[in-house]
């Protein structure tokens, strides 16, 4: 999946309020510019997407169902 159609999704399925995709819609966009980035950029990029990650901690618990709509 490109972003653009990662970026349709998550607009269609209200995903704007799911922290994590739009993890997953910055690590595709980085895919995509891999080639244009220095190692340094990619790396220092990717840093940030991490600490993101890192930093929603366990955000979810306690609402598993609502989140994850098991």
């Amino acid at each position: 999946m490109n972003s653009k159609e990662l970026a349709q999704y998550i607009e269609k399925t209200n995903g704007i309020s799911k922290p994590w995709l739009l993890v997953q819609l910055r690590l595709v966009k980085l895919k995509e510019r891999r080639e244009t980035l220095s190692p340094e950029e990619y790396a220092k990029e990717l840093a940030d997407i991490h600490q993101d990650l890192t930093n929603l901690g366990e955000w979810w618990v306690g609402i598993e169902d609502e989140v994850f709509g098991s």
